[in-house]
């Protein structure tokens, strides 16, 4: 069935390339994660993945999903909740995948002259790519467009709503850093840059005319900004999302104190900054506690709901499939206190079966500098089933002890060191991967790992 399903798409794929097929009428594409090997413009040299779900109308919104340092397309998707917010909701997901090195490798790219001119190449222009090819492609409307990413794709969030105001109508950066930030390849890795150092400190005005330069002389509606940070963040200081409140609230002419503020769930304090007809162009969630691992678990719920799209497709608008039935009207829309995606999924714990032997593999990316580095690791399920809930373990060298991490809980900091899932990533796929990471001083010694066990099992280093 799968052969058929793939000779199919090919052939129809042909047709449309020559100009026989309308991309209108192609059939709906099986709700999976499908990578774009040809999709236009690309000077960033990036890699494009698509998530399309089933149900979906006639013109779906567009939301580009980003990756942090080291991750990629594929990692995001199954580490984030988006792919099941576009199932519940109807839009279409592009995961780029990064391919700048500037110290973590696997970044997007918010440093060089080029990635800071609209039009100017690099990953922007690689996006703006994608964004038409999902437009011609599957038909997504050019005026529902949005932007999300994690760190360094929280960076490059800021960065497109900056550089292209025209083409986004919003977006949401978890953990990111102000427009023009960073000053060029070497100010990037933390141990050296200016940006990520702690101590940057711009007025709203300066901020704001980083914004204005992006597009001189452009005139028309910005769009609306979400921000995320952990309290406990020190990869990525937290002290730069008050910078990146100042330079969005500058750019709209906002006051800088807030129009309100409440905590829609417990930890989540949000502060809102609204125009004078009262839509909020800006809003800031500050994550107590939280350090270097945002999204989790309900947060892509939460930028939806603020994109406006949390609405299933309209039933009256068919698929481009028609015996796919829409959505259930009945399922209710997310909400704060919704659990993670598998809440039957019990956390680690002995009686959790270990995979096979050589069912595991871990690549490893360090970047050190004076007394720190920071070390990612993409954790590749190789077994045949998947793994519902997982712990790591790996000893760290001497010297080396981990001063904050993402996408995983660490414990102890150094020495044999366990880490272990969180909520949004503790099932990995068959074939699947997430990507973790971690923040350490060091005192000579930058070495990594020399082995890693998942669930018991030893795994192949890649």
């Amino acid at each position: 069935m799968k052969i058929r399903r793939k000779l199919l798409l090919g052939l129809v794929t042909s047709l449309a390339a020559a100009g026989l097929v309308a991309p209108a009428l192609q059939p709906a594409y099986a709700a999976s994660l499908t990578e774009v090997t040809s999709f236009g413009d690309n000077p960033g040299g990036m890699r494009m993945h698509v998530y399309v779900p089933d149900t979906r109308p006639t013109r779906p919104a567009i939301v580009v999903a980003m990756h942090g340092c080291g991750g990629s397309g594929p990692g995001f998707y199954s580490g984030s909740e988006f792919a099941a917010q576009a199932d519940r909701y109807g839009f279409i997901v592009i995961y780029p995948t990064a391919t700048q090195q500037a110290g973590f490798g696997n970044c997007f790219d918010t440093w060089s002259d080029a990635a800071k001119r609209r039009g100017g190449g690099s990953d922007p222009v690689s996006i703006i790519s994608m964004i038409r090819y999902a437009q011609q492609q599957y038909g997504g409307d050019p005026d529902r467009v949005y932007a999300t990413g994690s760190s360094s794709g929280g960076m490059m969030t800021n960065h497109m709503l900056a550089l292209y105001p025209d083409v986004f109508k919003a977006g949401a950066a978890f953990m990111g850093v102000p427009y023009n930030c960073f000053a060029n390849a070497a100010d990037y890795p933390p141990g050296s840059s200016q940006c990520t150092g702690g101590n940057m400190n711009r007025t709203p005005q300066q901020w704001g005319d980083a914004v204005r330069q992006a597009y001189p002389g452009y005139s028309g509606p910005r769009p609306r900004v979400q921000l995320w940070h952990g309290t406990s963040d020190t990869l990525v200081p937290y002290s730069l999302l008050q910078e990146t409140i100042e330079q969005w609230t500058n750019v709209f002419g906002l006051s800088q104190t807030p129009t309100s503020t409440d905590t829609p769930q417990s930890g989540w304090n949000r502060r809102r900054y609204a125009d004078a007809s009262g839509t909020v162009q800006v809003e800031a969630y500050s994550i107590q506690g939280a350090g270097h691992s945002l999204p989790s678990a309900g947060m892509a719920a939460a930028a939806v709901a603020f994109f406006g799209l949390n609405a299933p497709p309209n039933p009256t608008t068919p698929p481009p499939n028609p015996t796919t039935p829409p959505p259930n009207p009945t399922t209710p829309p997310p909400n704060p206190t919704t659990p993670p995606p598998n809440p039957t999924t019990p956390p680690p714990n002995p009686t959790t079966p270990p995979p096979g032997s050589g069912a595991c593999r871990v690549s490893v990316a360090v970047n050190a500098w004076n007394t720190g580095l920071t070390e990612n690791f993409t954790i590749t399920n190789t077994g045949a089933s998947a793994v519902n809930g997982w712990s790591l373990v790996f000893t760290l060298p001497g010297g080396q002890s981990i001063t904050s991490g993402w996408n995983a809980t660490y414990s102890p900091t150094s020495g044999q060191v366990t880490a272990r899932n969180v909520a949004y990533n503790a099932s990995i796929p068959p074939n699947g991967s997430v990507t973790i990471g971690f923040q350490a001083t060091h005192t000579g010694n930058t070495a990594r790992p020399s082995s890693f066990t998942l669930n018991g099992a030893t795994c192949t280093i890649a």
